[in-house]
Parts: C-alpha cells; structure tokens; sequence
C-alpha cells in the first residue's frame, strides 16, 4: 500500500468486527495514505449494510420511505452518516438514485426509492442532506440508471435495449440532483441505444456525451467495482479502459492483493480535472 499508494480505500463486512476495532483500522489506515484519504462504506440501509447488530443500529432499505416524509428519510440518512464517521468512515456509497421499475433484477429491488422519478429526487435529495448532515460524503449510484436491467452486473453484463426516450426517465433523477461537489458511481450496464458496444464504465460516448453532457453531472465520478463480472479483461486494461473513458477513479473490491496491485499499477495520477473535482467534494465532509 506505501509503494502503490491509492486515492482511498473502501471497507466492508469483512473488514469490520466492532467500533473500537474499526476506529482502529481507519486511523491506521489514515496514517499509511494521509489525513485526507477517503475511506468508503455501502451503507444503504436494508440488505445493503457493512455495520450491522449488535453493534450499530439495523436500518430499513430505501423503499421503505417512498411517499413518507421527506424528513423521515434525512433523518434516517443524518444517523447512518453520523455512524459511519464515529468509526472514521468519510465517504458512504448511497443513495441509489436507481428507479424501481416492473422486471427488474432484484439486486436492486427495495435499495431503489420508488419508480417515479420524480419520488426518486425527493428522497435521494433528502438522503443526501441527511448523509452530510452527518458528517459524510454521499455517493449516488448507479449512473445513468440501473433500473431497467434484468441481470446482475456482479455476476453478468446486463444489456438494455430501451430507447434513448425511454432512458431520458431513467436519467432524471441524476440529472436534477447532480451537483459539482457530490460523487456518483457508474453503472456496468449496456445500453444499446447509448453505446451498442461498450457499457456505461467502459463508453466514452455513455460518460462525456450523456452522464457529463445531457445529465450535467460535475462532480467525481467513480467506476462500480472493477472486479464484477460484468466486465471483461484483465485489471490493468480494465482499469486503464475505465479512465479513458472519462471516469475520475476506479474501484476495485475483492480484496485480493494482487489484484489490487495490478490495478493501482495501471492507475496514473488524478488528472486536473479529477484532482479538481475531488477537492469541490471533499469539503463536504467532515475531517474524521
């Protein structure tokens, strides 16, 4: 990690054992990559938690708030946030601004707000003011819009083949809460009216033309684990072919060093633009 320092590290389950043990590991962690290396959580609520009971609070999936009150869901989100950052944790990878729609795979399923775009903002904007209410840097996923695959991207590529009118639903909840200094991470997901070849990581076309151009989205954008098998290819070209394409950082999740390595080997440094990205978002959270 010294040698092949990376940008920030992301934490999960089998990381974690209890709040001293984990305050512990983020410190440490902090004291090897500096005081201001992000170290990220999935911390949903529902089937989605890496701190779980006895120790921290069970909190419901995102479904769960649609048509309540938007300050249910803040609320809600302010205690996750708050939680993470006592431990150390800067940065949760939530919410899902994913629409819930009829066939869609269940990997999704109730981390998904609602199948109303417009629900969908309501609540993903409450859920953001409630994470950095408590001390986190949100990261909203998966964009353009996960909800029409059938497949889960852990174990397949999903391919979409709705129009590109179709998808603009699909897009709106990203694009009326994109922010230049809020996070959001890609799907691997193709769509065929996007890019018939590439999926949404991997396309220059899906991330310059349509997630930083139709959307609007200014803020950092990080790939969805490198290592789903959604994708193809060996770490290195993944890695390479991911920021060529116009992501800011990549992720990779395993856990496995040597794959680690063959990524962070590939990994040139931020660009400016991502460097300049990165410092916009950073201030939104609070110094663990």
């Amino acid at each position: 990690m010294r040698r092949l320092s990376p940008l920030g590290v992301i934490l999960f389950a089998r990381n974690v054992a209890d709040p001293v043990q984990l305050r512990t590991l983020t410190a440490e962690l902090r004291e090897v990559l500096g005081a201001d290396a992000p170290i990220l959580v999935d911390q949903e609520g529902g089937r989605v938690a890496r701190l779980k009971p006895p120790h921290w609070k069970a909190h419901p999936p995102a479904a769960s708030f649609e048509a309540g009150p938007a300050a249910a869901g803040q609320a809600e989100a302010a205690a996750i946030g708050a939680e993470c950052w006592a431990v150390g944790l800067d940065v949760v990878c939530a919410p899902l601004l994913d629409l819930r729609l009829p066939g869609m795979h269940q990997v999704i399923g109730d981390r998904a707000f609602s199948a109303d775009p417009a629900e969908v903002v309501r609540l993903g904007a409450a859920w953001i003011a409630g994470l950095r209410q408590g001390g986190v840097l949100p990261v909203v996923k998966h964009i353009p819009g996960h909800g029409r695959a059938t497949l889960d991207s852990h174990e397949d590529l999903p391919v979409v083949t709705a129009s590109r009118g179709m998808l603009t639903l699909d897009f709106a909840p990203f694009r009326d809460l994109a922010a230049d200094d809020l996070w959001a991470m890609t799907a691997h997901i193709l769509y065929t009216a996007l890019d018939a070849e590439r999926c949404a990581t991997l396309s220059p076309d899906v991330i310059g033309r349509v997630i930083r151009g139709e959307i609007g989205f200014g803020g950092f954008l990080l790939s969805d684990d490198l290592g789903m098998k959604a994708l193809r290819g060996d770490f290195g070209g993944l890695t390479v072919a991911a920021l060529d394409a116009g992501c800011d950082a990549v992720l990779h999740c395993s856990g496995v060093l040597a794959e680690t390595a063959a990524v962070l080997e590939a990994c040139p440094a931020l660009t400016p633009a991502a460097l300049r990205r990165f410092g916009a978002s950073r201030g939104q959270a609070r110094a663990a």
